[in-house]
């Protein structure tokens, strides 16, 4: 689940599908499909670069194949003739190909084309299954939706300011967002949905000859992810759901459990990492002695904003840089040297050469880190963060009025949870949505084979309350506690060998675990 205003889961192939002929595998609903969608080609060739839409620098992609195909606009009038064009790729696997394994790294609405590579050194899952990566509809280099540029309407007004006047224009600016995205996306912006997105999957899977997919979805792909399982149970394979939204109650239930997430993980983590490395940051020697330098600087930009390399860096600007660096505990040192350069750029007594010195750190500091995130959570563009409001307007229900909005936001102030405020309220969005949700299916897992949920105890963009929620009301899933950890996404990407084993042993050779608790890695 990626963050709004950080601008914020068979049978053998035949060579004969790939080539244009009818899949070897017809699946039960392929009647249901108009001929002109169910018997396309998959023209694989191997992927350039600019094909490859967030592509973090220096990626390696050899072996990376893309193709697209044509989906039906809208899913309810597959007959209509107007199409969208889903971008996907592969990685073959290394022996003989029984199985794909569809990946989706979350959002909603993060491009997922280049995603397969994060997995190439998954030996035993690529023995016998490709890798399958997929830009959803809306994002990458799928047919894009817009919001014509209204995101980050008001992004830097501070919701811990608490004059009414600043927080009526904060209310302001999210109902602005609502209303001006909801016109610039048209038509298109209702049909990006997970409604739409689970059939375009149940299309792919049909093009690509399986009568059973396997997924790995993280974050808001395990939404995606439980979504297909429910509603295709018949064609759910082995699915393994990595840090794991609430997926069985509402995104807006998901959503607000990250508030007081992000302060677990800001509190009882980082700043007591931060204090035990105080001779070389020098921020305070106990986590809370450190936190309240960080309130000190911060409370410094609220009255005057530091520029580097041209871009404003206010509070909110701060916290939300923090926000997305601290679902990945290898990006602890960077947050630690950002602050510390912010902190002299904010000190009266600095001297200009300190000042220079810092500014220039800092701008490189930051260029760099905003393509650390494996899950790709920095620097979203217009397709992608417009596909993620329109997906969750579209998913609804979404409660909210400026007073219960305003009141909400005091409340968490009151609780201690100040890190996240700055990015809730303009996650409200979709409590100002002109258009009308469509009914979301109750997912309780009834008939669905049993799925695997990866969930780390102080995940903060997930938060492992959601996740525990989900599992007890999903039947017949099951979940893996990985212990002393807080990243955000663990299979594969997170180095956890202990975890890795399990999934693969589910993945692979078909063990379902039972719950169990794994230990994670150490802080850096």
């Amino acid at each position: 689940m990626r963050r709004l205003r950080l601008v914020v889961t068979g049978s053998a192939v035949l060579c004969g599908v790939l080539a244009g002929a009818v899949p070897a595998v017809a699946s039960p609903d392929a009647a249901k499909v108009p001929a002109r969608y169910a018997g396309q080609a998959l023209d694989w060739h191997a992927c350039a670069p600019d094909e490859l839409a967030d592509l973090p620098p220096g990626t390696d992609i050899s072996g990376l194949e893309c193709s697209a195909y044509r989906t039906p606009r809208d899913w309810d009038r597959p007959d209509d003739g107007q199409y969208l064009t889903i971008a996907i790729s592969r990685l073959k696997s290394t022996g003989p190909t029984t199985a794909s394994v569809l990946t989706n790294p979350g959002g909603p609405g993060g491009p997922g084309r280049w995603f397969p590579v994060m997995l190439r050194g998954q030996e035993k899952l690529r023995q016998h299954q490709e890798i399958i990566g997929i830009d959803t509809r809306g994002t990458g280099r799928s047919t894009n939706v817009t919001c014509g540029g209204a995101v980050g309407t008001g992004a830097d007004l501070d919701p811990r300011n608490r004059d009414p006047r600043n927080l009526n224009q904060i209310v302001d600016a999210t109902r602005y967002t609502a209303t001006a995205c909801h016109q610039a996306a048209g038509e298109l912006g209702e049909l990006i949905s997970t409604f739409q997105n689970v059939r375009d999957l149940d299309l792919l899977r049909t093009l690509l000859g399986r009568d059973r997919i396997n997924w790995i979805g993280y974050s808001a792909g395990t939404w995606l992810g439980a979504h297909y399982a429910q509603q295709f149970p018949q064609h759910t394979g082995r699915f393994v759901l990595d840090s794991s939204t609430e997926f069985t109650g509402s995104w807006q239930e998901s959503f607000d459990f990250q508030p007081a997430g992000y302060e677990r993980r800001w509190r009882q983590d980082f700043m007591p990492w931060l204090a035990r490395y105080d001779a070389k940051y020098h921020f305070g020697t106990s986590g809370e002695a450190a936190r309240q330098t960080y309130e000190s600087v911060r409370y410094a930009l609220t009255r005057e904003p530091v520029e580097v390399n041209g871009t404003k860096i206010s509070a909110v600007a701060l916290d939300s840089f923090i926000v997305g660096a601290l679902k990945a505990k290898s990006q602890f040192p960077t947050i630690a040297s950002t602050l510390v350069k912010v902190k002299t750029l904010t000190d009266a007594r600095a001297s200009a050469e300190a000042k220079g010195d810092a500014r220039a750190a800092l701008g490189k500091t930051l260029s760099e880190a905003k393509n650390a995130d494996p899950l790709r959570t920095a620097g979203a563009d217009d397709a992608m963060v417009s596909t993620l409001i329109t997906t969750l307007c579209n998913d609804g229900p979404w409660t909210g009025n400026r007073q219960s909005l305003i009141r909400r936001s005091q409340e968490y102030l009151d609780q201690g949870v100040t890190l996240h405020s700055s990015l809730w309220m303009g996650l409200q969005v979709c409590a100002f949505w002109p258009g009308q949700p469509r009914p979301m299916p109750v997912l309780d897992g009834k008939g669905v084979p049993p799925v695997v949920i990866v969930q780390s105890e102080h995940d903060p963009a997930t938060p492992i309350e959601g996740a525990r929620k989900a599992h007890a009301a999903f039947q017949n899933s099951r979940l893996l506690t990985v212990t002393g950890e807080g990243d955000h996404g663990i299979y594969g990407i997170g180095g956890n060998k202990a975890v890795d084993g399990v999934v693969d042993r589910y993945l692979v050779d078909g063990v379902v675990p039972e719950d169990q608790s794994l230990p994670g890695l150490p802080l850096p």
